[in-house]
């Protein structure tokens, strides 16, 4: 990965990741009511009327301005508002899990076995991806004989348990190849059985005022855990427009944006996945850095979309539409180490304004009058010291408006600004403008 991105890929299980974004949820006061379950819905000019059925089985109706259905693959929103995927299926089962291996192999390693038919294609897969833990990882290949379902149709579609913990040699039944298991292994967790499916729909992800996102939008094959990367950003990218909306600070035109920006999005990373479970994951053209990042999906972006700005600058700095770099290297007088740009970012709610000049005095006084004139909050960067006159301004922190010395030079490296320079991030972390700006000096 590039020096500018700070974490590496981390390969968690479902349900450690669920707990990760409960207790985040948590913080912010909601509380997750599992076992509560939307039976159906009606909607109409003004709102949505829901209708729920709790753990014990007691029914509710709700009211509300919007509903999201994040329900997954046999989503009752999706059903409701008539949207079905228009891509077929693969015509092969998978198996997938979260097993304990007893083998020699170094743990960390992600493993990939397959064997190549006539037509290039792969017929046998083993597939593992390391997880936390001794010997823990999540694996996936074709169903073993012992958990594989009876009858085809919708039931074998569906999620399978396995009843089987000991352990046992995993391998697909009748074959042989390098596709087998290389080891026996413990089955802790439960195994699950079905056909991912191909492209989403081809329809809007809304209807009024109802959405779809994630696995209810678009399904993919269980490559790179892509499927659960893109369904949090699509609510990331609807969450702050609903947002804005319902307190009143931006018009419903504002929600149709949501499905001109991630539906292609979602339609990219299915064809992507599905190429790579036949393929291989380094299938295509893209070089190995180019690869990574878009497998991290540090590459999407909203360039040309509706609400990109007008591009200015050098043509290859970033733009509006495409995602904010994260740089290292910002200090203040206070603070004995360097800072990261996403760091100083992390917890100011809505957009931010980025404003970077050699002039603090200047700049804070821009951030000011942006602050007054919009309500976003502003944060200043100027240039390394020495680098754009003998003895540039000292820094004059605010309150209000935070002042940081890009003392490595990697905002100004990364962000490519051409002269005082203006940007505008998003509360999703894409850049929303990029402008010059100038503060008029007294005669």
């Amino acid at each position: 990965m590039p020096p500018e991105v700070p974490y590496g890929f981390a390969a968690l299980p479902q349900y450690e990741t669920e707990r990760l974004l409960e207790e985040y949820l948590a913080r912010l006061g909601t509380a997750v009511e599992r076992g509560t379950g939307l039976v159906s819905f009606d909607r109409d000019r003004d709102g949505v009327t829901a209708r729920l059925r709790t753990a014990s089985g007691a029914d509710e109706e709700l009211r509300v301005p919007y509903l999201i259905g994040c329900d997954g693959a046999h989503s009752v929103v999706r059903k409701a508002l008539g949207l079905s995927f228009e891509g077929g299926a693969f015509p092969e089962e998978y198996m997938l899990g979260d097993v304990e291996a007893d083998w020699d192999l170094p743990h960390g390693y992600g493993v990939r076995s397959s064997r190549r038919s006539a037509d290039g294609s792969a017929d046998d897969l083993l597939v593992c991806i390391p997880l936390p833990g001794a010997g823990r990882y999540r694996m996936s290949m074709g169903p073993a004989r012992a958990v594989r379902p009876g009858k085809r149709g919708a039931g074998r579609r569906r999620a399978r348990r396995a009843d089987r913990t000991d352990a046992g040699t995993l391998r697909p039944p009748g074959r042989r190849g390098p596709a087998r298991a290389p080891a026996r292994a413990a089955l802790p967790t439960a195994l699950g059985l079905g056909l991912p499916h191909q492209p989403p729909d081809r329809g809007p992800l809304r209807r009024g005022r109802v959405f779809v996102a994630g696995d209810a939008a678009h399904i993919h094959p269980p490559t790179g855990a892509q499927g659960m990367n893109t369904g949090v950003q699509d609510a990331c990218n609807l969450a702050w427009k609903l947002a804005l909306v319902v307190r009143g600070g931006a018009g419903p035109g504002l929600l149709a944006t949501y499905d001109a920006e991630r539906r292609p999005v979602g339609e990219e990373v299915v064809g992507r996945t599905v190429r790579h479970a036949v393929h291989g994951i380094e299938s295509g053209s893209d070089d190995r850095r180019t690869l990574l990042l878009r497998e991290a999906q540090l590459l999407v972006g909203y360039r040309g979309g509706p609400l990109a700005g007008a591009p200015y600058g050098p043509a290859d700095a970033p733009q509006p539409g495409d995602r904010a770099p994260d740089c290292a290297g910002l200090t203040t007088p206070v603070a004995a180490f360097p800072l990261r740009l996403l760091d100083v970012l992390r917890g100011r709610a809505g957009h931010v304004v980025l404003l970077y000049g050699s002039d603090a005095a200047e700049l804070s006084g821009a951030a000011e009058a942006a602050r007054a004139a919009g309500g976003l909050p502003a944060v200043v960067v100027l240039p390394a010291a020495g680098t754009d006159r003998p003895d540039p301004a000292p820094l004059s922190p605010s309150p209000a408006v935070p002042v940081y010395r890009d003392a490595a030079g990697e905002f100004a490296r990364l962000y490519r600004p051409d002269g005082a320079t203006g940007l505008v991030v998003r509360p999703d972390g894409q850049l929303g403008a990029r402008f010059p700006w100038a503060v008029p000096r007294p005669p």
